[in-house]
């Protein structure tokens, strides 16, 4: 049997186009799915370890060219920068790199006319990489990976934190199993892996991190719903919210903006009796309805807005609500690499009103008595404590319990002590759990 062996060029030349695609404003996974089966993973895994590496690449190819290419030239110019700028990382020898570059440029019919000028750009960068390096180390952006607004936001939000928050999306996040406790305790899980040869760590109450990432059909107990993928700082959300009440059985719980299910089913499998997933994106609403028909949960999904509540409740208050409200998700940059690049400025007050729309219209709903938990997985204070603190000061029915607040992501290996009730290794969050008051 042969095996055929995709040449570097067509890799490197679909990467590029991904790359100008996102610059575009094109989302990055969309794009991943319309890649063709036979370069998917190659294209995935050069896309996003240039993404990690963008912020460096422009500002080489700021010094290289003064004016900026046309978008495909200039794409697959920073691509090859962003693969090739540091050796060790580097996953092609750097001439080999520069030549199937040149080679996609000279093959592309976008790029042509641009082959001559990459490949100078190119050979004076192996020229003189040292000293080019050297110079766009003065750059933040190349330093910390992220855009200017983004590294003052951080400056500003969290002055003795913010070199350490930008640092973490340079680390690729570890796999994070949580386990299913109402079919199989953690301990008895976490051997099978061992059994299997699959190295693993319990961390947290319920979660398992792997040693490597791997397909999730290749895990033992997957298509049989003994685990959900999940990071560790979300698996804190159903406990918070849960705390409380010992018996869940007949709780009335409403998860808003439920996809694709996680906290959802994390609910279930603690043994909450009613939960409404709510999520305004119906072919979202299916991605909840496969996760938890696999885990073997039921809940009662619905369709709908939940800044609309006339469209879809039906008057009965619930006992706890989780919102789990839409952000810039800047706490998880280390899975996502592409979101400092897709995100705007502009979009975190944009973000945080829809936050406080969300927040105003689902407390009405809650009993008196009954708790809300908001949490986002962003690290921006807009997204997080400056919400809560002006919900609290316009609602004096609402009453911010002890809570966790504003999580930065945590590298496993960072040395510093980790509170008894934080996981050891996790993204971005924030949380706050509110108790409502009689009037």
């Amino acid at each position: 049997m042969t095996t055929t062996v995709t040449p570097l060029w067509r890799q490197l030349a679909a990467s590029a186009r991904v790359l100008a695609g996102l610059r575009a404003g094109r989302a990055l996974t969309p794009q991943l799915d319309r890649v063709d089966g036979e370069l998917r993973p190659a294209v995935q895994a050069l896309t996003y370890q240039a993404l990690r590496n963008l912020g460096r690449a422009q500002a080489l190819r700021a010094l290289l060219a003064r004016r900026a290419p046309p978008a495909p030239a200039d794409a697959l110019l920073c691509l090859a920068l962003a693969l090739g700028w540091r050796v060790e990382d580097a996953p092609y020898a750097p001439h080999t790199l520069v030549d199937q570059t040149v080679e996609a440029a000279t093959r592309d019919h976008a790029l042509r006319g641009q082959a001559a000028f990459l490949n100078a750009c190119l050979r004076r960068f192996l020229r003189e990489r040292e000293a080019l390096v050297e110079q766009s180390a003065s750059d933040p952006t190349a330093r910390w990976n992220l855009p200017p607004w983004w590294i003052q936001r951080l400056q500003r939000d969290h002055p003795g934190r913010w070199q350490a928050v930008a640092s973490a999306g340079a680390h690729q996040a570890p796999m994070v199993l949580r386990v299913n406790c109402r079919q199989t305790p953690v301990d008895v899980f976490l051997q099978t892996l061992l059994d299997t040869g699959i190295g693993a760590q319990a961390m947290g109450e319920f979660g398992v991190m792997l040693e490597r990432p791997m397909p999730v059909q290749a895990i033992p107990g997957f298509s049989e719903g003994r685990f959900s993928v999940q990071d560790g700082a979300a698996q804190m959300a159903a406990p918070l919210l849960l705390g409380r009440w010992p018996d869940r059985s007949s709780l009335n719980v409403l998860d808003a903006c439920a996809a694709p299910g996680g906290k959802t089913a994390h609910l279930l499998e603690l043994g909450v009796g009613r939960v409404t997933a709510l999520d305004i994106d119906p072919s979202r609403c299916e991605r909840i309805s496969q996760n938890l028909q696999r885990l073997q949960l039921q809940a009662r999904i619905l369709a709908a807005d939940a800044a609309q509540p006339k469209s879809w409740w039906d008057g009965e208050p619930f006992d706890a609500i989780l919102l789990d409200a839409p952000c810039t998700a800047s706490g998880i940059v280390r899975r996502h690499p592409d979101i400092p690049w897709m995100r705007r400025e502009t979009d975190v007050p944009q973000l945080a009103a829809q936050q406080s729309k969300l927040l105003e219209r689902l407390w009405p709903l809650l009993k008196v008595g009954g708790q809300l938990l908001f949490c986002t997985c962003s690290v921006f204070r807009e997204e997080g404590s400056e919400r809560v603190e002006t919900f609290v000061a316009n609602n004096k029915d609402a009453h911010l319990l002890p809570s966790p607040g504003h999580l930065m992501p945590r590298n496993g290996a960072t040395p510093d002590a980790v509170p008894d009730n934080e996981p050891v290794d996790h993204d971005g969050f924030f949380y706050a759990l509110l108790e409502k008051l009689p009037r």
